[in-house]
């Protein structure tokens, strides 16, 4: 049998590796006492988080994902441990499988991070230098520079799980539009090469630290996209991004930073692009109500031990882009896997 090239859907694949965030969170929340405390009454992320003495922010990733794994419900704005918390994970139930789910954990390193960033509200381990470790991206950035085997390091773990949602973006009508588009933190290019490939008129950029753009430009060759597609080192926060390009495009980008850091990109691409530009966040979407679907509230759990970050909704990123200027906000399920296209129009 013949490996079989990528199609736009690996969901099943998305599935089964964050399931393994089901056995830690309900550790870490029986030992910090989240079911026994809404158990006894309804309460507010905040009041809950000072209840329990742990971080707000991160609390509310936590709660999303066990609202979607049928532990705790919402209702007012209030969070309650359903009847299935109350029967099964109370620590004064006669039928607690708390202490069998502790014994049987055996991802002891997802469970500390899980519970130290809960308990302090910081990235774990966050010591603002080069760890090796390729879940903890922000920090290269931050600094502005890496070493070349962190960047291919990066760019390799990127690429695995880019390329569905990339052939599922690439796909998209709009950018049959544009005559020039920047991959903005472009990891391996995978989406600007794809994009290109199904749209032979348009021109790529593939923008990144430096770094990251030289092993960008190893897949541009592999790809035999030279032709389309090329690279720019640029820091993204500290320096001028090139100009003339009519769509700007972010994927896994957003979801690595805070709000208020997400708000100046987002005002960088806004004074970058012409008017009638655009901008589009490839994203994995949770829902309005914060409440999941599992595998966005996973996947923001990821962003919390790893980034500085979390996934977003369409609300909070309209209000993100409203900000910088942007208008007509709007987004659409690419076929990619889970990932959706959110776009705006600089006026």
């Amino acid at each position: 049998m013949s490996a079989l090239p990528p199609t736009v859907d690996d969901s099943a694949i998305w599935d089964i590796w964050l399931s393994q965030f089901r056995l830690p969170i309900i550790n870490v929340n029986c030992e910090v006492g989240t079911f026994a405390a809404l158990s006894e009454k309804s309460l507010t992320t905040d009041e809950l988080a000072a209840k329990l003495s742990i971080d707000a922010r991160a609390l509310a990733m936590h709660l999303s994902a066990l609202f979607a794994m049928g532990l705790v419900e919402k209702r007012l704005g209030k969070w309650q441990a359903t009847h299935l918390a109350r029967t099964w994970l109370h620590p004064d139930g006669e039928g607690y499988w708390g202490n069998f789910c502790k014994q049987i954990d055996f991802n002891e390193v997802l469970r500390g991070r899980l519970l130290e960033s809960l308990r302090t509200g910081r990235r774990p381990g966050d010591s603002g230098e080069e760890s090796g470790d390729i879940t903890a991206r922000p920090a290269e950035w931050e600094r502005g520079t890496m070493s070349q085997e962190a960047a291919e390091g990066i760019a390799n773990f990127m690429h695995a799980h880019s390329q569905a949602p990339a052939l599922g973006a690439a796909v998209q009508p709009v950018f049959g539009t544009l005559k020039s588009l920047m991959d903005v933190g472009c990891g391996s290019g995978v989406y600007g090469i794809e994009i290109a490939r199904a749209n032979p008129g348009l021109k790529v950029v593939l923008m990144d630290l430096k770094e990251m753009a030289i092993e960008a430009g190893k897949f541009v060759e592999r790809a035999g996209m030279g032709a389309q597609v090329s690279t720019a080192g640029v820091n993204m926060f500290t320096e001028e991004w090139p100009r003339g390009h009519d769509g700007h495009f972010f994927s896994n980008v957003f979801h690595d930073w805070s709000d208020e850091t997400c708000r100046l990109l987002a005002q960088r691409s806004f004074e970058a692009l012409p008017s009638g530009g655009r901008i589009f966040l490839n994203e994995i979407l949770m829902n309005d109500e914060g409440t999941g679907p599992f595998h966005a509230a996973a996947f923001s759990l990821l962003m919390l031990v790893g980034t500085l970050g979390k996934q977003y909704s369409l609300e909070e990123f309209r209000d993100i882009l409203e900000s910088a200027g942007f208008t007509d906000v709007q987004a659409q399920r690419t076929g990619g896997g889970y990932y959706s296209l959110v776009s705006a129009v600089k006026p």
